[in-house]
């Protein structure tokens, strides 16, 4: 198998833990970078796993799903009445889970199957890792 990356840096978007027993229970912001790893069993005929200039679909995934965005949890008790207080303040959206580990794995869903699309089902989605800033990370990978 052949790999290659691709890395989308300073994604602003919030997001609130709303089990922690901290301050990630507040809603809070980070810049978020995301590093997607290809692979495939053969090349493209320019020996590539994905063309780069070929993947601007992912930025724009990414963008429409996390640009300014504020990220909770489906079952934050809070999310409903944070939202109402200032309905046109927030872009929001819903995951099963908001933290790295979590954003991981609904990016790599997200993503994938645009990545088989695209090239014709010879490459794929091997991991995704998230950056929470630049001092943390998590890495989905399936089975």
């Amino acid at each position: 198998m052949v790999t290659c990356s691709k890395i989308y840096h300073d994604i602003p978007f919030a997001h609130r833990q709303h089990r922690h027993a901290g301050h990630c229970a507040l809603v809070h912001g980070h810049n978020w970078s995301f590093r997607f790893t290809f692979g495939a069993r053969e090349t493209d005929p320019n020996g590539f796993v994905v063309d780069f200039g070929k993947v601007k679909f992912i930025r724009a995934w990414l963008d429409e799903q996390f640009d300014h965005a504020c990220v909770f949890n489906h079952d934050d008790p809070l999310r409903e009445a944070i939202v109402a207080a200032a309905p046109d303040a927030y872009k929001v959206r819903l995951v099963d889970s908001c933290s790295c580990e979590g954003l991981a794995e609904y990016v790599f869903r997200g993503i994938d199957p645009l990545v088989r699309a695209e090239t014709g089902g010879r490459a794929f989605l091997i991991e995704v890792e998230v950056f929470e800033d630049s001092r943390n990370s998590a890495r989905y990978r399936p089975d």
